[in-house]
């Protein structure tokens, strides 16, 4: 069954928002600062968005959940970033094929795993030519036994299967730098899309 994201960020349920960007973006960003447009598809409050936009021109940080995109738009501005009120899925016509890179963190796992085909069409539609994907997959979401999720969890060789036609693996590695409690349960890849 579909979450209602709206209400879950209305009623301040959001136990995956842990009110700071991911430790293992801050970590790339150390080395790797990233540069040009950023998408940041299903970016809830903004923390993620606002670690890209220190070294971006510019971050999108696009959610379905209005209360997400009015709390993140509360937050003080780094820079560059703006929120839309939006569906990755659908994208407008004027953020398709603009961005340098998406930043994937939590939008992957929480879609319905039978989505997630769409979601590399998604990823696909949003990139320049030669774009990247900098994403934390989910491995294994630690959910109690008879859990479904979200969060979903995936495994390499599903990623290799739903991305290899479409994408390159640039650089995988486990974060070192994570929230409590998901040691190693995490991968990292940057993959550029193929010509």
């Amino acid at each position: 069954m579909p979450s209602d994201w709206e209400e879950r960020y209305r009623t301040r349920d959001t136990p995956w928002d842990k009110g700071a960007p991911h430790p293992a973006l801050i970590d790339y960003l150390k080395s790797n600062p990233v540069h040009g447009r950023v998408v940041v598809p299903g970016c809830g409050l903004g923390h993620d968005v606002r670690a890209l936009a220190a070294t971006a021109d510019e971050v999108v940080g696009l959610d379905i959940a209005p209360s997400a995109i009015k709390d993140a738009k509360a937050c003080p501005s780094v820079g560059g970033e703006r929120y839309l009120l939006g569906d990755f899925f659908d994208l407008p016509r004027s953020l398709r094929g603009s961005f340098d890179v998406v930043f994937e963190h939590t939008c992957f796992c929480a879609i319905d795993p039978a989505r997630r085909p769409d979601y590399v069409e998604a990823v696909t539609t949003a990139l320049l030519p030669g774009g990247h994907l900098l994403a934390v997959f989910y491995l294994d979401p630690g959910l109690d036994p008879g859990e479904t999720g979200p969060p979903f969890g995936v495994t390499r060789p599903e990623l290799d299967a739903l991305f290899s036609s479409r994408f390159a693996i640039v650089e995988e590695w486990t974060p070192q730098m994570t929230y409590p409690g998901r040691e190693g349960r995490e991968t990292c890849r940057v993959m550029q899309l193929r010509p």
